[in-house]
């Protein structure tokens, strides 16, 4: 089973040479794509030294994943934030949950949290049903195609793909946690960066418009 890794990125030279090694360490024998939406820094230059392929794909982060499954020749697509690790026997998880799953993601983990923010990051990874794009979801190619891929959401975009593919199929949260990067909740304030992550959450399930909402978190991104 071919595992076929897309990372979208912008502006993200300081990551994505760790985020290209960890992917292959952890998940062996693996494509690397990155989709990049138009990067300003050495981003691109980066990528392509670390040996992976890279596409340009201005716009929304949904439009960059979407040109790299079309681009990947993976029987499975894992989509991997550049800012977030794979946890150590990530592929051989991914291969076994394959076998009878349709698609499936990682717990959530942060590198540097408050212990107090560790366990509520915890608890939330351990009882929610819902993943999002930092918790690396991954499905097969013909479940991704099934569905049409992800919608053209300028946010909650891996939200909408996990809830399609909870209604249409099996999808499975690993026992295994990535390591996601906390950078946003220290430039911007643990509690601040919490609220807002939550609010705009509530208020897309809702039915909140997603462009209004995306112009609500990008603010402060």
């Amino acid at each position: 089973m071919k595992i076929s890794v897309v990372i979208p990125t912008l502006a993200e030279e300081e990551t994505i040479g760790a985020a290209i090694e960890t992917a292959r360490v952890t998940l062996g024998d693996c494509e690397v794509i990155v989709a990049d939406a138009g990067s300003g820094d050495g981003t691109v230059t980066r990528a392509r030294k670390a040996g992976a392929e890279v596409l340009v794909e201005p716009g929304p982060r949904s439009a960059g994943m979407n040109a790299g499954a079309a681009r990947a020749s993976g029987d499975t697509l894992l989509f991997l934030h550049a800012d977030t690790e794979l946890p150590p026997g990530a592929g051989d998880a991914v291969r076994r949950a394959i076998e009878t799953a349709d698609g499936g993601a990682f717990r959530l983990g942060f590198d540097e949290r408050p212990p107090g923010w560790r366990a509520l990051s915890l608890l939330y990874s351990r009882t929610s049903r819902v993943a999002y794009g930092d918790q690396a979801i991954f499905c097969t190619r013909a479940a991704f195609e099934r569905l049409g891929g992800y919608r053209p959401l300028p946010i909650m975009e891996d939200y909408d793909l996990v809830k399609r593919l909870q209604r249409q199929g099996q999808f499975v949260l690993l026992p295994l946690s990535v390591r996601a990067s906390s950078r946003r909740h220290q430039r911007h304030g643990e509690l601040r960066t919490m609220i807002s992550i939550s609010a705009i959450k509530i208020l897309y399930r809702l039915g909140a418009p997603p462009d209004l909402l995306a112009r609500r978190y990008r603010p402060a991104r």
